[in-house]
Formats: structure tokens, C-alpha cells, sequence
């Protein structure tokens, strides 16, 4: 698997990086729902680990290869 955040890195709102997944608004949904990457919520401050990123990315991923297969 590769990597699309550096995995001991934290990152928080307003880092350009987390725009590759989502802007600030649909995180913010994703959070209120339950859905999207694992994250912390310290006070005010949402705070998302590079290897829950890449996890969530990880198991976001389509194959189209394995879709069709029958």
C-alpha cells in the first residue's frame, strides 16, 4: 500500500494536504454522520493521524479490476 500521508504525522484543519480527501466543510459532515477517518477532538481542535488517513484511504480503494470480475 502506498502511502498518501506521512504516517506519523498529525495533521489539523486547515492543512492543504487534508483537501486531497475532503474540504473543511465535508469533514465537518463526515464527523457529524459518524462517517469518514478516525480523528481526535481535543476541546476545539480536530486532529487526524497520517496512518488513520491511510487507512481510511486504504479501505476507500476500488479495484476496477475486481469489480467486472465475475
Amino acid at each position: 500500500m502506498a502511502n498518501l500521508f506521512e504516517q506519523n504525522r498529525n495533521y489539523v484543519l486547515g492543512d492543504e494536504e487534508l483537501n486531497l480527501i475532503g474540504d473543511r466543510d465535508k469533514l465537518a459532515q463526515w464527523r457529524h454522520k459518524g462517517m469518514g477517518p478516525a480523528f481526535y477532538k481535543l476541546g476545539r481542535k480536530i486532529i487526524y493521524r497520517g496512518a488513520d488517513l491511510n487507512t481510511w484511504a486504504e479501505a476507500s480503494r476500488v479495484d476496477p479490476s475486481k469489480e467486472g470480475a465475475a
